[in-house]
């Protein structure tokens, strides 16, 4: 489908780029008009530049070098992390009539050798392959093969965030991936992600060479996803209570270790909840139907550590729910910013207690990483707990943390219940004693029972009870103080030692709070009700304007789905990639009775009216 090199030499004669590119995007990929930033992305990328394109889930990253590389003459070389992702781009690639194919590990021999001949016979648009075949001598060979005939239209450097290592999905061989620009320096790069801090952009510029590439930063914000974070209590009961409101909805629990994956599956299938566990220590076999089940079938929930997610392409994820702290926040972004993709209302549920962070940092101190890096996350763990602690908005302070301003967003737990503040000084203070009067060597749990007054066991082994702190805490129960020691904790008054099991210790910040020269403001812990408040009006805006939701009851929409669902099954591959709800929504709202008004539909290109068109209109006809 690539443009002939005579067409994309730059003609006068030519319509410009963006022209082209319009007309390219409503024939092949049913859209009418570009989003953002896409339109001026590809018009660089189609002129020759590089580019570092920062963008959040969901916002249409894959369309920013698909359109380029078809433009451009040759085939574009898309580097991507991950098999289940490459399957999915080029099933979806192929849906649409675009010459699209894959080299990874999963290929036999055969087909191996059939994909290389068919690109050096100009026969792709798209190539997809791991960085580890990238860079291996015989890819490489390929490469030289096709730039010595000005047939490579692009590289695209998809998961960009990979290279960091300050990053959470760091993987080694992106490293090497500056090797493209200095064998290939004639061929435009676009390196994408969508999480990335200041600290981790100038990274990937650095490390994938691309000092002199045109930045393009799109909002982060995601306002179709309601963020909560709740304190941590009965984790399972509270998570089946927040799961109750997602009955047949697919989604994703996060959990930190692969023990606590595997329990928490199995406790959620007792509960009639079907639950698939997926972490690395999976057999390879187990891991890859988890994820095809996942992908293919609908309201299926995921229980994973973070093995499981990047470039997960389904995009009717309801939820993320996570059952332990991320460790920083672009973790955070990233893992949340599954959910929703299609735009429809979704939410990222979230339980923390204390000993989330005692976790992290003892995880931080046991690395054999350099004091550097430790450092660096040191910092994004307090990051971390700053958001979770907050009495701010959790938006504003998730998108301030990608250097991106915002108004209160009425879509969020702070939002929609405002939390009350109050003087914490001298709880603060009594707090601080505690820890320093015992000698700094014991955890929250023993320094409540101090300040509670409770003469337990612990309490009179060390003597504890003779303590001027013993009991000035009295007028507070456990639930408030476990509330008073996190927020110190995120305010970088107290530090957990992991080498001293979790020991709170005072940090040089908390003597102005001691002395009283300070005085802090500190969120009060209540009591959220058990029912889940109806959407906020941010939420049930979102749906209102939404087809997908405008036709939700339709029978309609339901033989659109069955339908779908035959044809997914059938060609062995996600529904999603047939048809996205929200074109189905659209097709049950609108009604069309010919090809050109099916065309109309937005996700419905000239490939997938020819293929479907009869068989869609035959439905419509019928239900109408």
């Amino acid at each position: 489908m690539s443009e002939p090199a005579s067409e994309s030499a730059g003609s006068e004669a030519l319509a410009p780029a963006s022209e082209r590119a319009v007309e390219l995007l409503r024939r092949v990929f049913g859209y009418p008009s570009f989003r953002g930033q896409q339109a001026e992305i590809v018009d660089h990328l189609v002129g020759g530049g590089d580019a570092l394109v920062l963008m959040p889930t969901g916002g249409g990253k894959s369309l920013c070098y698909q359109i380029p590389a078809l433009l451009r003459p040759g085939v574009g070389v898309v580097v991507s992390p991950l098999i289940a992702l490459m399957q999915d781009q080029v099933d979806a690639l192929r849906q649409v009539g675009v010459k699209a194919a894959f080299l990874n590990s999963s290929l036999d021999f055969r087909a191996l050798l059939d994909t290389e001949r068919s690109l050096l016979n100009g026969e792709l648009d798209l190539i997809y392959v791991a960085p580890e075949r990238l860079l291996t001598d015989r890819f490489i060979g390929l490469l030289e093969q096709l730039i010595g005939r000005r047939q490579l239209a692009l590289f695209a450097i998809d998961e960009a965030h990979c290279v960091s290592q300050w990053g959470h999905d760091f993987r080694p061989e992106y490293m090497q991936l500056s090797q493209l620009h200095e064998r290939f320096p004639e061929v435009p790069r676009v390196a994408l992600t969508a999480t990335a801090d200041q600290l981790t952009r100038e990274e990937i510029r650095t490390r994938l060479g691309l000092e002199q590439a045109r930045v393009f930063v799109a909002s982060f914000d995601r306002p179709n996803i309601r963020y909560t974070i709740v304190e941590r209590d009965s984790p399972r009961q509270q998570l089946l209570a927040f799961l109750a409101g997602h009955q047949g909805a697919a989604g994703i629990v996060y959990c930190l270790s692969r023990r606590k994956v595997d329990e928490t599956a199995a406790w959620l299938n007792a509960q009639g909840v079907t639950a698939l566990p997926y972490h690395a220590g999976l057999a390879s076999a187990d891991r890859q139907r988890h994820q095809q089940r996942f992908l293919r079938e609908d309201g299926l929930v995921m229980v994973a550590t973070i093995a499981f997610g990047m470039g997960i392409d389904k995009p009717d994820v309801r939820f993320v729910a996570h059952l332990d702290l991320p460790k920083s926040l672009e973790a955070y972004y990233q893992e949340t910013g599954r959910a929703g993709r299609d735009g429809e209302p979704s939410e990222a549920w979230m339980t923390y207690g204390l000993n989330d962070v005692v976790i992290h940092r003892q995880m931080i101190e046991e690395s054999t990483s350099p004091s550097a890096q430790k450092r660096v996350e040191r910092q994004k763990l307090e990051s971390m707990l700053a958001y979770c602690e907050s009495a701010r908005c959790r938006r504003v302070i998730l998108l301030d943390y990608f250097g991106e301003q915002a108004t209160p967003c009425g879509n969020c737990d702070v939002c929609l219940q405002p939390p009350i503040v109050w003087d914490g000084t001298v709880a603060a203070q009594k707090a601080l004693s505690a820890a320093l009067r015992t000698g700094q060597r014991f955890g929250a749990g023993h320094l409540i029972d101090v300040l509670r007054g409770k003469n337990t066991e612990k309490v009179q082994q060390f003597g504890h009870q003779g303590l001027p702190t013993f009991g000035v805490g009295a007028d507070i129960d456990e639930r408030g103080w476990r509330s008073v020691f996190r927020q110190l904790l995120a305010a970088g008054l107290l530090d957990a030692d992991a080498s001293a099991y979790g020991a709170l210790k005072l940090t040089d910040s908390a003597r102005p709070i001691l002395k009283g020269e300070t005085r802090l403001q500190l969120r009060r812990q209540v009591e959220r009700p058990k029912s889940r408040a109806g959407r906020s009006r941010a939420s049930a805006g979102t749906a209102a304007s939404s087809s997908v939701s405008r036709a939700s009851d339709s029978p309609l929409l339901a033989s659109l789905r069955e339908w779908r669902l035959a044809q997914a099954r059938e060609q062995g591959v996600p529904a999603y990639v047939i048809l996205h709800d929200r074109t189905l929504g659209e097709i049950a709202a609108l009604l069309p009775d010919s090809l050109p008004a099916l065309l109309a539909v937005p996700g419905i290109g000239v490939a997938k009216a020819e293929r479907y068109g009869d068989a869609l209109l035959g439905i419509v006809a019928a239900r109408a």
